[in-house]
Formats: structure tokens, sequence, C-alpha cells
């Protein structure tokens, strides 16, 4: 996923990593379940995403490996924290924050960083494993990343 600012404000930078954390292992788990399923690998999709600096051989390595699943994964991880800093400056303008509010600001960032990701990166940056997985197998990873920026929103509000 490619680099979105986070926020300046120090104050958020724990809830920054709190939810791009949160969202990098819940969609994390789910790449590597749906790798298994889909591909026979569970750690083809996170190889793939190493295509940045491999190239086009990332795309159909699945054994686990440092090069390829190591980088994947730290690639995958920093993007997720990117994208929840945007989740985490989006909650901090909100004059009320709720739960419904919560939930749609994540799907809303999650929809922007899947059009970021697939219409308008440029495809050596793209995230690598939509050439692992299905249509639904996309549908399901963004929305497991939806529910790990949306789990930290949700106890913010509790506390």
């Amino acid at each position: 996923m490619p680099a979105v600012p986070v926020p300046t404000d120090t104050r958020s930078r724990p809830a920054a990593w709190a939810e791009g954390l949160s969202a990098a292992t819940l969609s994390g788990l789910a790449l590597l379940a749906l790798g298994r399923r889909e591909t026979g690998s569970p750690w083809a999709p996170l190889n793939a995403v190493s295509h940045m600096l491999w190239g086009r051989r990332a795309y159909w390595h699945d054994d686990p490996s440092t090069r390829y699943t190591l980088l994947g994964t730290a690639l995958h991880a920093g993007s997720s924290l990117l994208w929840g800093g945007l989740y985490t400056m989006l909650r901090r303008r909100r004059l009320r924050p709720t739960p419904a509010n919560a939930v749609t600001d994540a799907a809303a960032v999650t929809a922007l960083a899947a059009v970021v990701d697939l219409k308008l990166t440029p495809r050596r940056f793209t995230p690598g494993f939509e050439h692992r997985l299905s249509p639904r197998g996309m549908g399901l990873f963004y929305g497991s990343f939806a529910l790990g920026l949306a789990v930290v929103g949700l106890r913010a509000l509790s506390r």
C-alpha cells in the first residue's frame, strides 16, 4: 500500500501505531488464510508484496523466505501504519466520535487505500497480492483491514 502522511501531533502517534498494527495484523492473518485457501501456500500473498524490490518473480514464490516473506511482511506492516495514521487524523477531527462513524471512517480509509493501491499507484508499487488472490479474496482482505482499523477506533471510544 502506498504511503500516507502520519500525523505530526505526537498525541496521535500511539493511536496511529495501534490502529495501523491492528489493521496489519488482521489483514496479514487474512492474507495467510486466503493464500492457503486460494493458492495452496499461506506465504504466497505476502511474498508477492515484495515484488516492489524483487520484481515479478516474487508473485510466484510460494515458500516462506527471508527474501520474500520477511520483506513482504515489513512492507505490508509499514503501509498499514501509514493508513492507520490517516485513520487517526480523521478520528481526531470528529467533533462527536461515535461507534457508527468509527466504523464508517475505517471503511472510508480502507476504500481510499484500495483505490490508491489498485488504481492510482504505478504497477511496481501495487500491493502485489492482487496477482495471487481472487476478487473475492481481495474483498476479504480489505474487509479485514477495515475491521482492524475499526476495532481500535471503537476501543478508543470506550476509554
